[in-house]
Parts: structure tokens; sequence; C-alpha cells
């Protein structure tokens, strides 16, 4: 027999695969030669041991580390108490995010807590006093400095027993000074196993046709040199080619270099697709597609797909990502087209370039595109009286990350009409002027700005779809938006002054990201909100809310989940999510709608299961957790439970719907709706709503049995086209005693094997009518035939 503490541990692996639902990572469509990698991995991990073990993955750029460490990761990660994946860690460190960045993701995911804030020591201390106790999985892909591994994992007492940290590197050295000495070489790919990859991608097939395409396919693996990427780019590109195309893009090939490899894809792109390609080079690696779509103005969904099937981009949950290499090849055409000048240029992005240009006022309207985005924080600029920007007439995307800009500059007279992305983090305007109005603004992004009003700009931005102005301490109002009706993101979190939001906010049909939270002095919200297209609400944090809307009607929206801030809403009167096919589960705060008397969860497929006790009780046990997550997890008491009077649960997945067990609690409850769920039976403590009158279970075709007493209040029950129903224990009480005991209304329309169980025939029923007409009662029943 197994040991006590061996048979809990098993019990939480189990629960872990599949309570905790973490996310897979994307792989490789074809990974060759992965298995072998991952056997490596795992006697290097030795998981058996229960010490703690930094395991380091050492190769050349392009070679697969990164593909290797999400192997791994995903077939180890539900042995461990918590797991993340810090992916892009050297370029991540020196963007605008940091550092802090960085850490703030590996707590997140590691706790489950979102909104954590911190500093680089901070971080460290956090990590080391709340992770100590913590058997976690972590892994940091592509590290190139020191400080990045002394601030994410700087010893292994850091992290509990048994706890494996994976590093992927290019530099050897630097795992060797950090003390990690278990480390694993990946090599390039042989000859059998690079042919296997090329021929997936350049044929669909493991294998090449026969004829010339043998020696062809031999000629390509060999200027690919071993690497997964330039077989995958080469042979994505070669696809469906004929002899003579294969011929002439081989043939110029004597000693190629990498980059000429890759470049054969970019070249046969059409026009339109090549301008996408580098402005996600140039600006947008790491951003969501929704962004990216937004922000380039020609056919972007088309460019995109595009730049997925030639293996150019990939797109990891919902962001766009593209190897280093492409990266650079797509910077250095962008480069060619003005080598001395960089004024001349298309896009620039490198700070001395963007230095240069904007100090000397050399930009030139070949200009389109800008990202500032320099090494140091808060780096200062001093612009030329003569307006630095005003000669870029093309200029279209503006991004500034951590630059100041002083001067003679002015938005309105620097920027033209046609800008369509305004990204500017920390921003020095109060308010837009007046003649600031670029039409063909789509993406407008100011958070931590110090703008204070907004006014009436908005009635000129009427193709705007995403607004972030996250942390603007000094704004007061979200304005009127009815003139932007293609707005899918709006982002307020952290507006600490903000009191009111527009009640137009609330009827944005396109509207999927709404966030205010944090506004601490938000007082008024629209009385009316119906966002068809809502995914994700927040709303956690604003103390002073005073008004929103008694109903909140959600349905048919495309919401994934409510946050767990919709139990702050107690006076809420109403809460509609019918037709809601993306959502899969209901907050525990639920329960703290104390107000609520319609709720409607109708026709929500997804949705199997609502919340319930245990979980919370679990977590408010575990002493390893952080004070703020232990308060955050308590359960609610019974006495602050939601108490609706109306019930709407039709069309319901679930195949038990014990869940309901606390909903049928709720004295006030008059009406249950459960007709066309999917349940086999049906635990009635429906017994404790003593002010039910009906109960709906129409069409529950599957629907074998119901337990329990009905309360004496009931007056209509609806069982039509039950058709698997047999047993109704209460229902047989009833018809013994030859009295219906106050029930008005029964429709067992179609229920044969039930009438058949209740030996039903026609003497008794004629009976228990004659019963109720004794007393003047009105009664229906519907019997099957009787329709």
């Amino acid at each position: 027999h197994q040991s006590e503490s061996k048979f809990i541990q098993n019990i939480i692996e189990e629960i872990s695969k599949h309570v905790l639902n973490r996310v897979c990572l994307e792989v490789a469509e074809h990974p060759i030669g992965m298995q072998a990698q991952v056997q490596v991995m795992n006697k290097l991990l030795d998981l058996g041991e229960n010490d703690v073990r930094m395991v380091g993955v050492w190769g050349t750029g392009e070679i697969g580390k990164t593909t290797i460490a999400k192997a791994v990761y995903n077939s180890i990660a539900h042995k461990f108490e918590g797991c993340s994946f810090l992916a892009n860690v050297r370029e991540r460190s020196t963007s605008h995010e940091g550092l802090v960045g960085l850490q703030e993701n590996l707590l997140s995911d590691i706790l489950r807590v979102k909104n954590l804030k911190v500093n680089v020591d901070k971080g460290v201390t956090m990590i080391k006093e709340w992770l100590r106790r913590r058997k976690v999985l972590l892994v940091l892909d592509d590290v190139d400095d020191m400080e990045q591994l002394h601030s994410l994992v700087g010893a292994c007492d850091w992290f509990g027993v048994g706890s494996r940290i994976i590093i992927t590197t290019r530099d050897k050295q630097l795992l060797t000074a950090h003390g990690v000495n278990v480390i694993h070489e990946v090599k390039i790919l042989d000859n059998h196993e690079a042919l296997e990859l090329f021929c997936w991608h350049a044929f669909k097939t493991s294998e090449p046709p026969l004829g010339d395409y043998v020696k062809l396919a031999e000629s390509a693996i060999r200027y690919a040199q071993g690497l997964p990427l330039v077989l995958k780019v080469l042979g994505s590109c070669l696809c469906g080619g004929d002899i003579d195309k294969w011929k002439a893009a081989l043939e110029g090939f004597k000693s190629p270099k990498i980059q000429d490899v890759l470049k054969i894809s970019y070249n046969a792109l059409d026009d339109i697709v090549k301008e996408v390609f580098l402005d996600i080079a140039c600006f947008f690696k790491g951003k969501s597609r929704n962004y990216v779509i937004d922000a380039c103005e020609l056919n972007t969904r088309y460019g995109i797909d595009v730049l997925i099937e030639k293996a150019l981009i990939s797109v990891e949950g919902s962001y766009i990502q593209m190897h280093d290499l492409l990266e650079k090849m797509g910077k250095d055409i962008i480069e060619q087209e003005s080598p001395t000048e960089p004024g001349g240029r298309s896009r620039l992005w490198f700070h001395s370039d963007v230095k240069h240009v904007l100090t000397n006022n050399t930009g030139t309207n070949k200009i389109t595109g800008i990202m500032l985005n320099f090494p140091r924080k808060n780096y200062e600029i001093f612009l030329n009286v003569d307006k630095s920007f005003s000669k870029m007439k093309n200029l279209k995307i503006l991004m500034n990350y951590n630059v100041c800009l002083y001067g003679e500059v002015s938005l309105a007279d620097a920027f033209p009409n046609n800008l369509r992305v305004l990204d500017w983090k920390r921003g020095q305007y109060r308010s837009w002027p007046a003649n600031f109005s670029p039409k063909a603004l789509v993406v407008l992004h100011q958070p931590y700005s110090c703008i204070k009003q907004i006014g009436q700009r908005f009635q000129h931005f009427t193709k705007l779809t995403s607004l972030n102005l996250e942390h603007s301490e000094f704004l007061t109002e979200i304005p009127d938006l009815s003139n932007s009706p293609a707005l899918r993101y709006l982002n307020a979190n952290g507006c600490r002054s903000l009191v009111e939001v527009h009640p137009s906010v609330g009827y944005l049909d396109k509207l999927q990201y709404l966030a205010f939270a944090g506004c601490r002095e938000l007082t008024k919200f629209p009385n009316k909100v119906r966002l068809k297209s809502l995914k994700f609400f927040l709303l956690y944090g604003c103390i002073k809310l005073e008004s929103f809307p008694e109903i909140l009607w959600l349905g048919g929206t495309a919401i994934e989940e409510l946050p767990s801030s919709i139990g702050d809403l107690t006076a809420l009167k109403g809460l509609d999510l019918q037709g809601c096919e993306n959502l899969a589960n209901l907050p525990q705060s639920i329960y703290g709608l104390q107000n609520l008397e319609y709720f409607n969860l109708s026709r929500c497929p997804k949705l199997v299961t609502l919340p319930n006790n245990l979980i919370s009780e679990v977590l408010s046990s575990a002493e390893s957790l952080p004070l703020e997550v232990r308060t955050n997890a308590n359960s609610p008491h019974d006495g602050d439970f939601v108490r609706p009077r109306v019930m709407y649960f039709e069309e319901c997945n679930a195949s038990n719907i014990d869940c309901l067990e606390n909903f049928c609690c709720w004295s006030n409850l008059t009406i249950i709706n459960l007709s066309k769920s999917d349940f086999v039976s049906l635990l009635v403590c429906i017994s404790k709503c003593v002010n039910l009158w009906e109960l709906d279970l129409r069409g529950c075709k599957r629907l074998e049995e119901i337990i329990g007493q009905l309360p004496a209040s009931i007056a209509r029950i609806d069982m039509a086209d039950c058709v698997s129903l047999e047993r109704f224990s209460t229902l047989s009480k009833i018809l013994e005693d030859e009295d219906m005991q106050g029930i008005s209304d029964m429709d067992l329309s179609n229920c044969h094997r039930l009438c058949d169980n209740l030996r039903l025939d026609v003497s008794k029923m004629a009976k228990i009518l004659l019963n109720q007409m004794n007393r003047n009662e009105k009664i229906i029943v519907k019997l099957p035939g009787s329709d």
C-alpha cells in the first residue's frame, strides 16, 4: 500500500490536471526529434528527487531551445503546485515592462492573483517569501544577462522542495556563473530529421516525391544547415511550386547566408503582405492580433493569414510572434532603404536613429512609423523649435514608451490627420488641443498620462477601436463615445480621479473589453448596459460607485467569464446571461448579489456547473498562500447568498444538476425554469424554497428520476416531454393521497414511463379531479395522449 502522503500527493496531481486548467503551450506542428529531446531533459530534471534543481538548455540561436522547453513544460506541469513560463526574457527585460513586468508575470502565474504591482527589489522579496514553501516549475526562456537570473531565480532556496527551474540561453558561461551545472546542449537536426521536417512543410508528407524533387530537397536542407526555423520557412515558401520554381529559388545559392535563404519567402510575398510583415518586424511583435489588424492600414487579416501560412509569423494565444532571425531580416530591409540617413527610411525604431532624426530635424514624408523605446527610462529629447514631426506628412504610427519630448511640439500641428496609431505612455499633455482631430485614428493608447479632460475630441474619432487610458490619474470622466461605434477595447483601470462614465458606453455594440478596476472615485456608471459583444468586464475596487444598472443585460454576448467583482454590485436586481454561448463558469462572488430578483442562465451550453463552497474551503486552508490571496478565497456565509425570485436555467448542458443545491436554499424563489436541460436526475432540495410557485422541466428528455419533496407552495409543474422520466416520489405520494395539495396545473404530456409506473388509471384520475371540484378549485392536468 502507498503511504498516506504519497496517496495525498497523487490526489493533488490528479486535481491539478483537471481543476487548475493550466494552459498548454503551443509547441510545433511537426515536432521532429522532440520526443528524444524531452526524454533527455526528463533524465536531467529527475523529478523523483526532492531537491531544488536548475537545468540549463544551451545552444546557438534558432536551434529549437524554446520548443524543447515548451514540450517539457507541457509534459510535467501537472506535477507541480504552480507553474510559470516566461517567454522572451531577453527582449522583455529591455522593453518598457522590464524586469518588474517579468516578476509580476511570474508571481501572477504561480499565485493566480491579478494586478500585482512590484518594483525589482520588492519583487525579489516576494518571490523568496511566497514561493519558498511551494513546489514550482519555472521556465526562463532566452536569458542573456545575469541580472535577469538574480531578479527572477536568484538561488535554489527561493523555492520549495521538488521545484525545477529550466533556463534557455545562448550563453553557456551565464549558466555556469549562476551555478547551473546541469546543462543540456541542443544539437542541430541530423540530415534525416532535417529532411523529414522540410518535407512536412514543402510536401505535407514526411518524404519527398520521387524524381527531381529528391535532389532539390537535399539541396534545400543543406542550405538550411539543420536549423528548424529555416527548414520550416524554406519548405513553406516552396510548397506547391513546380520544378522550375524550385530550381530558380535554389540555384542562386553558392555559399548562402541564412538571411538570404529566409529572404526567398519575403521576396515571394505580395506588396500588401510585405508591408504587414515589415510593420510586425519593426513595431508589432508581441502585440495582440486585434491590435495589429487595427494598426496596419492595408488588408491586414489577409496579410496575417498569408504570413502564418508561410511560417513567417506565428500566433501564440492571441499574440503575434516572429522569430528573431525574421525580425532582423525585416529590419535589415528597412535600413537598406536609406543606409546613411535614417530620415529617409519608412520606419524608425532604433533609439539612436530616432534621436538623430528628431533632434536634427531630418525627418521626411517617407516616414510612416516611429517607435521610441530607449534603453533608459524617461529619456529626454529636446526638439528643435521648427517642429520635428512637421515634415512627416505620411506618419501613421507613433509609439512612445519611455521618452519625454520637450520643445515646441504640438499634437495638432505635428501629427497629420492620417495618423492611425498613437500609443504614448506617460504623455505629458493635460488635454488635447481643439484642432487635434486625426480622423483615421484607430488605436489610442495613453496609459499613465497627464490627461485631465478629453472633452469633445471623440466626435472625430469615428474609426477608433482601442482606447487605453489606464492609470491616467487626473482623468475625471469618460466622455460621449457614441461617435466611436467600432470601439472594441476600453481600459480605464486605475484612473483614481475618474468620477463618471458617459451613458453612451453602455450601448457600444462591438465593445469586448471594458475595465474600470481601481477607480476609487467612480460614482456614476451607465444606467443601461446592453453590450452585445462583451467578453471581459472589470469593475472591482470602485468603492464609491453609487449608480449601476438595476438590470445587467448581457444576454447573447460573447462574454467568457464574469469578473469576481460582480459580487460587489449588491444593488443589482436582474442579471440576464441568456444565450451567452462562451460562458463557461460563474465566480464564487455571484452569491454576494443579495438583492437579485431575476437571474437568467438559459442557453449557455458551456456552463456545465455552478460554483459551490468546496474550492473555497480548500483554498482557505492553504496556509502557504499569502494573506491577500487567502482573504479573497473565503466562502460566503449562507446568510449572504443571493435570493432571486425568478431563475431561468433553460437548455442547461450539465449532465447532473446537483450544483443547484446552493440556489435552492433561496426562500424568495418563486419560479425555476430548467426546461430542455441535459441532466439525468434531479435531487430536489426545492422544499427549502418555501415560496416556489412554478417548476418547469419541459423537454428534459434524459431526466429519469426526481428525488425529494416539493414545497407546499407549488402550484404549477410542467414535465411535458420528459420521455425518460420513470420515478417522482413526491408525485406518487400526492396521487396515493388523492389530494393535489394546491397544485392547479400539472402537465405530464408524453411522460409515458412515469404514468405507467404510477399506475395512473382513468378511475383514479377521475377521483382526484372530483375531489378538487368539490373544493371549488380549478385544476388542469395533461396526461399522455391528451395533447
